[in-house]
């Protein structure tokens, strides 16, 4: 179950992300609690979409205005994710996987990774506190790294799927991006295949989020009744640490 009244912050680096968590966030939402996400790059024409997206799943979203190609884990950096941290008070930091990231080879993904981590650490610290009069040293949250390469636990979504799906419907630019990379990179062939009357849609938005919607579902599937799990949609997440329990749960 749930704790009531708890705050998330996601720290992302694209804006999809908002919506690819947008399962916990929201549940933290409708369960009382305060679900923020703070964007390290997005594009001008991403920005307004994943804002919407945002609404939707009852998301405060925020951007860090970083530069694409140009992540650097340097001071002053450090200390725009710092300040969000402190600002927000986070109980649970989601960012994420430094395994996946290494192997996933979207620009900035491994510097913004050290980067967040740094952060998350310094922002526990009596670092730079003179340049951010009246935000207190927060200790470090509990972290959940998203889309992980070795998940150890998975949520249950299909109660806000609904949500999840209105909001990457407002993700246009992402759509017609993966419309376009898939169309080249597997061809209509594989595609139609995939996705039913590919051949019909016209345009890269159409087959872009057409085909999200058959490739969410199976990797939401996939962590939950394809594996055999309690759930049949689930977001996967992997928990930094030990789990402490004051007993064993069933």
């Amino acid at each position: 179950m749930m704790k009531k009244g708890q705050t998330m912050l996601l720290l992302g680096v694209y804006g999809m992300e908002v919506v690819e968590c947008g399962g916990v966030l929201a549940k933290n939402v409708e369960a009382g609690g305060t679900s923020y996400a703070s964007i390290m790059l997005a594009g001008e024409r991403m920005r307004p979409q994943a804002t919407a997206a945002a609404e939707i799943l009852g998301v405060k979203l925020g951007f860090t205005d970083f530069t694409s190609g140009e992540v650097e884990v340097v001071p002053e950096a450090k200390k725009k994710l710092i300040r969000v941290i402190r600002e927000y008070k986070p109980d649970i930091i989601i960012t994420q996987d430094p395994e996946h990231c290494f192997h996933d080879l979207d620009p900035d993904r491994r510097l913004a990774m050290i980067l967040i981590l740094e952060s998350i650490a310094l922002a526990a610290r009596n670092y730079a506190l003179e340049e951010m009069p009246g935000l207190d040293p927060h200790p470090i949250p509990t972290i959940y790294y998203m889309t992980p390469e070795n998940p150890n636990c998975v949520v249950e979504v299909a109660g806000v799927w609904e949500k999840k799906e209105k909001a990457m419907d407002e993700l246009k630019s992402q759509m017609e991006f993966s419309g376009k990379h898939y169309e080249q990179y597997y061809g209509n062939e594989t595609m139609a295949k995939l996705v039913k009357g590919w051949n019909l849609l016209d345009n890269y938005y159409a087959k872009g989020r057409e085909a999200h919607k058959e490739i969410d579902k199976s990797l939401h599937v996939y962590h939950g009744a394809g594996g055999h799990g309690r759930f049949a949609l689930a977001e996967a997440y992997r928990r930094e640490g030990k789990f402490h329990l004051e007993n064993l749960m069933a």
